[in-house]
């Protein structure tokens, strides 16, 4: 069982403490995967600067195919930082750096096809690609994280498997949303609502998880980790609230570090 993450990578950097690390919502999802040893590749752009060596070093260190990670003259994705309330993570500034203009390559697209799962999201400038991996067998989990545009919905639910929903409250339209969402064609749709839980809608059923309490030093990853344990859950043929609890699991793990895996 193999997983790629396509598109999307990044240094997240908090300039008021001076620290920084290799990232990206398909990156932090892999690199979970990866420690519970599931074969994993990153497919994406890293500049020559240093924080592009970092990265693959990184990745590297967690036994991931950086074979189609793309180097370029530049300076890698960085996100700009901020911590509120001293553990929430405020994102400040994007400055695209090399992933601007990355386009996978021909090879880099049939590499990706060999992987059973394929996680992208809607930064990665890959959603034009997702009908034809699709096509060639490969299950793909997408995170939309708190983007719930219809635009969005219309395009891209056709063309991947599970759907994953940061949302910041459990209210009574949750459930119409996973449905709405659901009949777009996925074959899960999954809300996370922090520290109210999860709930996931496999077209008949609503399931719904809580949290493990713990203490709390940094809410990144929060959401990349889940969708590792809840996707850890679905490789193994796990049923849905197991696959709940497993991204609670992990996710209650990650947020007691300040690295977001």
């Amino acid at each position: 069982m193999r997983i790629a993450a396509l598109g999307f990578c990044c240094v997240d950097f908090y300039e008021n403490i001076n620290r920084h690390y290799v990232t990206g919502n398909g990156i932090d999802c892999i690199i979970n995967l990866s420690k519970k040893g599931i074969k994993s590749s990153a497919v994406t752009v890293v500049g020559t600067d240093l924080y592009g060596k970092e990265m693959l070093e990184t990745l590297n260190n967690y036994n991931i195919d950086t074979s189609h990670i793309q180097v370029r003259d530049g300076s890698t994705s960085i996100y700009r930082m901020a911590l509120k309330n001293g553990t929430d993570r405020v994102h400040l500034e994007n400055i695209e750096g090399v992933m601007k203009n990355y386009t996978p390559t021909p090879e880099d697209i049939e590499f990706v096809k060999q992987h059973e799962f394929v996680h992208t999201d809607l930064t990665g400038k890959v959603l034009h690609l997702l009908p034809e991996i699709k096509n060639a067998g490969c299950k793909i989990v997408f995170d939309f994280s708190i983007r719930k545009n219809e635009d969005d919905f219309k395009k891209i639910l056709p063309n991947i498997h599970y759907a994953f929903f940061s949302c910041e409250k459990k209210d009574d339209s949750i459930k119409d949303f996973l449905i709405h969402a659901k009949s777009y064609g996925p074959e899960l749709v999954t809300a996370t609502f922090g520290e109210e839980g999860s709930m996931c809608y496999d077209g008949h059923h609503f399931f719904e998880y809580g949290i493990n309490s713990v203490p709390v030093i940094n809410t990144v990853g929060a959401g990349d980790s889940f969708i590792a344990g809840f996707i850890y859950g679905i490789m193994h043929g796990w049923d849905i609230p197991a696959c709940l609890k497993s991204g609670a699991d992990l996710s209650s793990e990650i947020v007691q570090l300040f690295n977001p895996y």
